[in-house]
């Protein structure tokens, strides 16, 4: 079996050793638990309790609120608190529910029922997809329904299920394509039910052989789907790079994967396809990677949405010292973390604690033009010139070198000698680009 990829990239310290052999454990909340309105792309949910309402596991609490919304579900039963802002870890504070938890997790009507999706609608399947509030958990979090929605459903010939898992140190999709790979190839089959001209691929990365073996066995038989293995690269499980590597095609910031006929699942969005319209159980956990060199016991948890950060790394035994950094998610697109009074999110893949903050301690320097970080590009555009753009807060030139077309991907910053935060700037200048094109 060969192994499919992209141009550029870079080969990091995956740091995977430390939780892929750990089983995932199922960790109860203890306190409060905490729900932002917005967990997606798109407009924020409308919360549709009040203070002082009781609700139950698998209720609604938040409905979405636009085209591009996503509803909102409590993974408990209990009081609501409070309806207020909360900080997240994006950083910002967020309208928020606050649900007392009571313990007893008192289900809705028919949550966790079966459901014979073979005889279930298209209108009835995106229908459950969509008041299941499920998100793309690969990161984006855009909203699953609509991304399952694309207008000519004859027109796509591809159903990608992105089981890269390329960020170093996470392990959670991993550990579900050990453990529950029934669920990943079922979430495939229902969203296939959608396309029928359409088949599946699910691209894995080669430091995954077990996960191939496993993945390979169940589609034996199955002439619809097969198993591609991707070569071990960051950031092979970008949308981007995993179309090209799996069928060829291009795309860039104005093009998106349905236009060139494909549609991209990450491998947990795949399972709660499954739960949502197989069992009736809307998306109410996630699994999450605690890892680093400062958590005692690192491993995965399969933890309820809403769950307080302190408790996620409790589960974990802890900190061996105070860490210099934190992050939600992975070292390359996570987001740093200056407290752990947050929640766990549907956009939550990982906690990660790290005894040093490498990055802060480097010093930059000047470019030297060494052109490391053009090689390295998976966008193929030349971020040393780029630079030069933002830092001198030139739109036109950053738009005409392509800047727009950076995915943020930290490559090039990963592998600058010169210590440059390439990345960041990029970041701050298309952002800035995008503002002034709203006025």
């Amino acid at each position: 079996m060969g192994t499919a990829t992209f141009k550029g990239g870079i080969h990091t310290y995956e740091g995977k050793e430390l939780t892929q052999d750990k089983q995932t454990k199922v960790l109860m909340p203890k306190g409060e638990l905490v729900y932002p309105m917005s967990q997606h792309i798109g407009a924020p949910a409308k919360s549709i309790v009040a203070k002082g309402d009781y609700v139950l596991m698998g209720q609604k609490i938040g409905e979405a609120d636009g085209a591009i919304s996503a509803n909102v579900i409590s993974a408990v039963s209990g009081t609501v608190k409070a309806v207020e802002p909360r900080l997240t870890s994006s950083g910002l504070m967020v309208e928020s529910v606050i649900i007392e938890n009571d313990n007893l997790y008192k289900p809705i009507e028919g949550l966790g029922e079966k459901r014979d999706y073979a005889k279930l609608s298209k209108e009835q399947i995106r229908s459950i997809i969509k008041e299941s509030g499920i998100v793309g958990l690969g990161g984006a979090a855009f909203p699953t329904q609509v991304k399952l929605t694309p207008g000519d459903d004859s027109k796509i010939d591809t159903v990608i299920i992105n089981a890269a898992e390329c960020e170093p140190y996470l392990t959670s999709d991993y550990r579900m394509m050990l453990e529950e790979p029934e669920k990943i190839m079922n979430g495939l089959k229902i969203i296939l039910k959608l396309f029928p001209n359409a088949k599946g691929i699910i691209g894995i990365e080669d430091n995954k052989p077990e996960a191939i073996k496993k993945l390979t066995e169940l589609v034996n038989g199955e002439d619809k789907i097969e198993i591609k293995a991707l070569k071990t690269k960051y950031p092979q499980g970008g949308e981007r790079q995993l179309v090209y590597a799996v069928t060829g095609r291009k795309l860039n910031s104005t093009i998106l994967p349905y236009q060139v006929g494909c549609v991209v699942n990450n491998v947990d969005t795949a399972i709660a396809i499954y739960m949502a319209v197989a069992e009736s159980t809307p998306l109410m956990r996630r699994i999450v990677t605690v890892a680093g060199d400062a958590v005692k016991e690192p491993g995965n948890f399969n933890v309820k949405t809403g769950t307080n950060f302190r408790e996620v790394l409790e589960a974990a035994g802890g900190l061996t010292e105070e860490p210099e950094k934190m992050i939600s998610g992975g070292p390359m697109m996570g987001q740093a973390l200056f407290s752990l009074d947050i929640p766990v999110s549907k956009t939550t893949s990982a906690l990660l604690c790290f005894t040093k903050d490498y990055v802060a301690d480097m010093e930059p320097s000047s470019c030297i033009r060494c052109g490391r970080c053009g090689y390295a590009c998976p966008a193929q555009i030349i971020p040393q010139k780029m630079y030069i753009c933002s830092q001198n807060n030139d739109a036109e030139g950053f738009i005409k070198l392509d800047g727009m077309e950076c995915c943020e991907c930290g490559c090039c910053t990963y592998v600058c000698p010169a210590k440059l935060s390439l990345t960041q700037s990029f970041r701050q200048m298309k952002r800035s680009i995008l503002e002034s094109r709203k006025k």
